[in-house]
């Protein structure tokens, strides 16, 4: 029998690519692809404006001369590596103050909030109304100045407040010992200060933790040590990077509480002195320099905490 030829449709039968899908749906998936540039080129051209030009002005600023005979905050366009040099030599242990502070505080954020975040998002799940308001508290700093919250551990670590008298009286300080002006002091007022950004992280990783899981680790005979090494620990582990992150690099350029609970040679940090070197000694080239050292010190800092404990490796 003789085949007959289906009828003509009207329009060609355009052949399938080389995944095998149809041409209309490598046109959908290209139209989508379009849409989905469109909707993050904003934030594209906003990074770029305000983040990404910033730090071309703030490399171009750091290798400008001052050329002789010039007035105070004068300076011409150059290629003056030596800036780097002099700021090095100068501020270096500023510098590792300031990361030696933000660490401490960081590890001392960890192990005060994670048991906050634990106790909020484990604990206390079925008990909505009081994890809520222990909630609100955890976020309550947010809600005054940071100045504010640092020029009241002034107060609280005052020569004459209350803490420094109980210390003197349990001779854990001498007679006239102090806590303001000490490294104590700054470090004390940056765990404080960014201890939400460590806690919210974790509550966040926490608060999506399988219950179950624990009740089968407990039916297994762990015990609860066992569990939170094994179960809870690294369940949470993402949040722990997270916080770390977000507690250790603000921390690090940070000069508020170093200026207020600090303030002396011991306790410097970068910080402090770079807004030192813009706003008093006017020295726009050393100032930005030291920004731009302290920006490239903590990236590298942070590759090699990434790269090190990555969150599938953290525990």
């Amino acid at each position: 029998m003789t085949a007959v030829a289906d009828p003509p449709t009207g329009r060609s039968a355009k052949p399938p690519s080389d995944d095998g899908r149809s041409a209309e749906e490598v046109a959908s998936d290209k139209r989508r692809g379009r849409v989905g540039m469109f909707l993050i080129l904003p934030g594209f051209v906003f990074l770029l404006l305000f983040f990404a030009a910033p730090v071309v002005v703030l490399l171009a600023m750091s290798l400008y001369a001052r050329p002789p005979g010039a007035e105070v905050g004068e300076f011409v366009p150059a290629l003056e590596f030596g800036n780097y040099v002099t700021v090095i030599s100068a501020y270096w242990e500023a510098l590792l103050r300031s990361f030696v502070f933000a660490g401490i505080a960081t590890v001392a954020a960890l192990l005060i909030g994670y048991p906050m975040a634990y106790l909020v998002a484990v604990r206390l799940r079925n008990r909505r109304l009081l994890s809520g308001i222990l909630l609100v508290l955890l976020i309550a700093p947010f809600f005054s100045s940071f100045i504010l919250r640092t020029q009241a551990w002034k107060q609280i670590l005052a020569d004459e407040g209350v803490v420094v008298e109980v210390l003197r009286a349990v001779s854990i300080l001498p007679p006239d010992g102090r806590l303001t002006a000490t490294a104590f002091a700054v470090v004390c007022g940056l765990t404080y200060n960014f201890l939400p950004f460590m806690t919210l992280p974790i509550y966040a990783s926490l608060e999506r933790l399988d219950i179950r899981l624990l009740e089968a680790s407990g039916d297994l005979y762990a015990s609860p040590w066992t569990t939170f090494r094994k179960v809870t620990l690294p369940l949470s582990a993402p949040g722990v990077f997270a916080g770390t992150l977000l507690t250790f690099i603000p921390a690090s350029g940070d000069f508020v509480n170093a200026a207020l609970l600090g303030n002396n040679r011991d306790t410097t940090m970068i910080g402090q002195v770079i807004d030192s070197r813009f706003f008093r000694v006017v020295d726009y080239p050393g100032a930005s320099a030291l920004s731009f050292i302290l920006m490239v010190a903590i990236l590298i800092l942070v590759l090699i905490y990434i790269r090190r404990f990555g969150t599938k490796e953290l525990f």
